[in-house]
């Protein structure tokens, strides 16, 4: 029986991905994996034709530095990647993308043959945009014993009393140095108020770091536990003034110097972000915030994204026509991936109970049945503010009902409340009951309409219950109280 694709594939570029293990730490099964996935065992058309093995896009530090690059088309028409020479500087610019991208940090604190934290960690991080990529790249290692890569290098280096990546920090080149975003972020920064009357952007926070975005910026003014304004110097004569207001603290003075990623304050419940441009002319005006962070992202060569109601508000400054921004997120898509963000799910152990993984694919389901707004844009907002307030109304689809509310509380707990015009109550659902309705909201042969009926079913006899839960408690107390009034006479 012949070799696969994927076996042909690993023996043929097992040397660089333990190379690249010997000199970063990064396994070389998901390296290999990688490899196998993205570049279709090596015959894909950006891997025979440009030797990029991994999809790497060209950044402008890629360029500035007279990177060459071939077009194609992936999110739109034209984009830049990453041509190589060779397919070992592929794998070389592949593991400093992960080693120089603060959102892969996590992963460099496991063991370098750690194959499957390794490729949970890269998920978890954003890597990829569709769903299962840890699962992909740990049934390739193993349906292919990809992991025998990583014993033979730890076992080499171990001989030799050394460890993988030890010297990782001597291998890093400057390119995607000296930018940083004002916030620390695995995917995105959550903007609640974009560029507009107030001159700066809103940023959703929760009392933490806010960081300068470039390198020898200098402080230029502080309102100590306010705000701080912090002026870069291009090479081009142009100069940036960042501003942070709504802090809690500041941890800088006036004249200070400062790096990207550097603490400047502490945050709020939100910040205020905002940037004037410095001509050489000396004429100053207010720019979107948005513009000014698609330039840090392209120089730095960070993948997050400015979203606003489902929106990459850097997405037209980073198109070369300035093309509308186009999003393809609906309101339900956009409310599940705000939940479980940094953002949105801090308090709700997302990703880590499937209980409340469960509690919130029918929170999000349910709202996207509540909404009768024709418009897109409205009901990106209301999705926007029920999974901020982790509240929806369901009282559109129970007609009957004075009042239905489902909120979502810290753990990821649903509580349903109840006005039926015969009783107030709140009841915990329990996983039987999310169970029962989550089957019903992801039945694909039903129509919207079935779905309300099945829904108002189930939520009135969840309300039956807990009306005669409720009665019987209150009946209990009022015993109680009669027997202890005749035990005082």
């Amino acid at each position: 029986m012949g070799k696969s694709k994927n076996e042909i594939y690993a023996e043929q570029y097992a040397k660089c991905a333990m190379e690249q293990m010997r000199r970063y730490g990064i396994p070389a099964s998901v390296t290999l994996a990688q490899g196998i996935l993205e570049s279709s065992n090596g015959e894909s058309t950006l891997a025979k034709k440009e030797n990029n093995h991994f999809g790497i896009k060209a950044t402008q530090g890629w360029l500035d530095g007279g990177g060459r690059y071939g077009l194609y088309t992936d999110d739109k028409t034209n984009e830049k990647f990453c041509s190589y020479d060779s397919v070992a500087d592929s794998y070389e610019h592949h593991s400093r993308f992960l080693a120089e991208n603060k959102r892969y940090a996590g992963c460099f604190k496991l063991q370098a043959d750690d194959y499957k934290g390794w490729a949970k960690g890269l998920e978890q991080a954003g890597y990829a945009t569709g769903g299962n990529y840890a699962a992909s790249l740990i049934g390739i290692i193993e349906r292919n014993g990809l992991d025998k890569y990583d014993r033979m290098l730890m076992e080499e280096m171990q001989a030799q009393g050394r460890t993988p990546g030890e010297d990782r920090e001597s291998h890093l080149t400057e390119e995607g140095k000296g930018y940083a975003f004002p916030l620390e972020r695995l995917e995105f920064l959550l903007v609640t108020a974009p560029f507009g009357g107030q001159r700066s952007i809103t940023l959703q926070t929760d009392h933490e770091a806010v960081l300068a975005t470039e390198d020898n910026g200098k402080v230029v003014a502080v309102d100590t536990g306010k705000s701080l304004t912090v002026e870069y110097a291009r090479t081009d004569g142009t100069t940036y003034q960042v501003s942070y207001q709504d802090l809690a603290n500041t941890n800088a003075k006036v004249g200070d110097t400062v790096n990207a990623g550097q603490q400047v304050g502490v945050s709020g419940d939100n910040l205020q972000f905002g940037v004037v441009q410095i001509s050489t002319d000396g004429s100053r005006r207010n720019i979107d915030p948005a513009a000014y962070l698609a330039d840090v992202a392209q120089k730095g060569n960070i993948n997050l994204q400015l979203m606003y109601e489902g929106k990459d508000l850097m997405e037209k400054y980073k198109a070369a026509d300035g093309a509308a921004i186009n999003t393809t997120l609906s309101p339900e898509e956009w409310m599940k991936k705000l939940l479980s963000s940094e953002d949105g799910g801090a308090r709700l152990g997302y990703g880590t109970d499937p209980v409340v993984e469960m509690a919130i694919t029918m929170f999000t389901s349910l709202m996207a049945l509540a909404m009768q707004i024709d418009n897109k844009d409205e009901q990106m907002k209301v999705a926007t503010e029920a999974a901020l307030g982790k509240r929806i109304d369901l009282s559109a689809l129970l007609p009957a009902c004075k009042e239905c509310v489902l909120e979502i509380q810290d753990g990821g707990r649903p509580i349903l409340h109840m006005d039926n015009g015969s009783g107030i109550f709140s009841h915990e659902l329990t996983a039987s009951e999310m169970n029962r309705l989550s089957l019903v909201l992801s039945d694909t042969g039903t129509t919207a309409e079935q779905k309300r009926i099945q829904v108002v079913a189930i939520v009135n006899s969840i309300a039956l219950s807990g009306q005669v839960a409720q009665n019987y408690e209150q009946g209990m107390e009022q015993h109680n109280g009669q027997g202890e009034n005749l035990q005082i006479r």
